[in-house]
């Protein structure tokens, strides 16, 4: 599936520091409102102190958190086997807080045994404070994490403004393609006569290029291939692939394998970069311009 499609959740929201931070917020969160609250819950056996409901309290609040955690896990571990979309992404949440619901709601027929409300009633009350204790820091988590990745972008979309044109020929020669961080530091300033592509590994790009001593070198940075795609747009920089973006200077040979096309480029330790049938024909317009 290719990148940019609206409908499938952003690759971030399923890495590890996003899903640590989120469970951390919801937890933090959730002992803060329930502490609030508990003095105005009328079926609530929340104790602190020395008491037995204590132990029972710490008890849910750890097989709470297992659940979270695991479920984040599970997550994490599937982000490469699958794209999740929005709908899965919240019923994935919201399973998340119907099984903590359910498990509050054994604790307290279990524990408290009331006798003036049924365990139907319960689970409904239950519902609504895990909604609030989970639904809430999901929410501003995902906000969060969403405003910083977009502060990044636009950083890396401003680097349009560094793609410079030294030379006054028609064709200039000494393009400079430069890279910033998440804070705006630069990271690596790579002249287009030593560039050769741009790979994708999930919400990190790494780029191959030829060091001073004509060596083979890779740098990673945390971007996503499409912005590099959308800041270089009217370079050498050209996109291929679902994976790749190549510099168009450092290709020697554009074939036909099977359904499909490959470019060589002037590098032997270089493997040769597929073509899919998406890029073909801005592939084969660019070899048209060059020509």
């Amino acid at each position: 599936m290719e990148e940019g499609y609206s409908k499938y959740i952003p690759g971030y929201l399923r890495e590890r520091y996003q899903l640590l931070g989120t469970v951390t917020f919801a937890a933090l969160f959730s002992v803060v409102f329930l502490l609030v609250s508990i003095p105005f819950s009328n079926n609530a056996w929340f104790r602190l102190g020395n008491s037995t409901f204590f132990g029972f309290t710490a008890l849910f609040a750890l097989l709470s958190l297992f659940i979270l955690i695991v479920s984040k896990v599970v997550m994490y571990k599937t982000r490469h086997l699958f794209p999740m979309t929005y709908w899965a992404y919240a019923a994935w949440c919201i399973a998340e807080i119907v099984l903590i619901t359910v498990l509050y709601t054994v604790f307290t027929v279990t524990i408290a045994q009331p006798e003036d409300q049924s365990g139907v009633v319960i689970f409904l009350h239950a519902l609504v404070y895990a909604f609030v204790c989970l639904g809430i820091p999901y929410l501003v988590a995902g906000m969060f994490f969403t405003i910083i990745d977009q502060n990044r972008t636009i950083r890396l979309m401003n680097m349009r403004d560094v793609v410079t044109e030294e030379s006054t020929d028609e064709a200039p020669s000494d393009q400079k393609f430069t890279l910033f961080d998440n804070n705006g530091v630069l990271k690596l300033s790579v002249s287009s006569a030593n560039l050769y592509y741009v790979e994708s590994d999930d919400n990190y790009i790494k780029v191959w290029y030829d060091d001073n001593k004509g060596e083979l070198q890779t740098y990673m940075l945390r971007c996503r291939l499409k912005t590099v795609e959308e800041s270089f747009s009217g370079s050498d920089l050209i996109r291929c692939h679902r994976k790749f973006i190549v510099n168009m200077g450092k290709v020697k040979v554009l074939q036909k394998v099977g359904a499909t096309y490959e470019l060589t480029l002037d590098n032997e330790a270089i493997a040769p970069i597929p073509v899919t049938k998406t890029y073909i024909e801005n592939v084969l317009e660019r070899f048209k311009e060059k020509d």
